[in-house]
């Protein structure tokens, strides 16, 4: 029997990179997976795909939580994946730029589990993706660190308050991933280039990890062997906090 047989999961931000490789990963071990995007192209391709259904849904529309609470049916865990990095220097920031970083990476989720919170069976799991960038100090990370740190604080909080019900709640930091997640920044194609080269040399591995190795590790938090692992963060960063 397969680990996840007969289970039901939720991945927000599903059609690409981290994902997309955390729904396929969870289908191939038995699961059936829901995964909410936003490009109706991608959403169209992973539809019918093994164990997956994937639809639309906005994160940074506040209105589209309870409309995904109502497309979803019992969920065994929800990995809480949505979201994107605004890079901009302290001193060029604007309400308009806060807001469309707050609005998915922290009210998304926030308001998504407030919604969601009744359809986590009791002894689920629930996963955020929090980001490597919470543990340190970026130039132009004004926005995108905070949003994440917020979100470690969330991953405690849930974890107190869902104890009660056997349900746990942990964070995963990627390091640096080999994804489309540089394509979101608001920068030129050159200036993102430079970012991730100057990232790289901060990785004691070397390399930019792939969206897989994010995938295994969050697969193992929603799994049995981590049924004693809650309020915790995982650093899956080829070494980068370290530095």
């Amino acid at each position: 029997m397969a680990r996840f047989d007969g289970r039901t999961y939720l991945v927000t931000g599903g059609t690409s990179g981290i994902g997309e490789a955390t729904a396929h990963r969870l289908a191939e071990e038995g699961a059936s997976v829901f995964v909410t995007g936003t490009n109706q192209e991608k959403i169209e391709k992973l539809n019918g795909q093994k164990g997956i259904t994937a639809f639309a849904n906005d994160a940074s529309d506040p209105g589209a939580a309870q409309a995904l609470a109502g497309q979803v049916q019992e969920l065994d865990g929800v990995f809480f994946n949505a979201g994107f990095g605004k890079f901009l220097p302290h001193d060029q920031i604007s309400a308009e730029d806060f807001a469309a970083q707050m609005d998915v990476n922290v009210r998304g989720p926030m308001l998504q589990m407030a919604a969601l919170s009744g359809k986590v069976k009791d002894g689920g799991a629930v996963l955020i993706n929090t980001s490597v960038g919470q543990h340190m100090a970026m130039p132009g990370g004004s926005l995108y660190l905070p949003s994440k740190a917020a979100m470690r604080s969330y991953v405690r909080v849930l974890a107190k308050e869902l104890a009660p019900r056997g349900i746990r709640a942990n964070g995963i930091s990627p390091g640096p991933i080999d994804s489309n997640f540089f394509s979101r920044t608001g920068m030129d194609q050159g200036q993102a280039e430079q970012m991730a080269e100057g990232i790289k040399s901060q990785v004691p591995l070397g390399r930019f990890g792939e969206p897989r190795e994010i995938a295994g590790v969050a697969a193992f938090l929603f799994s049995d062997d981590a049924s004693y692992v809650t309020g915790a963060d995982y650093e899956v960063d080829g070494g980068m906090s370290m530095h």
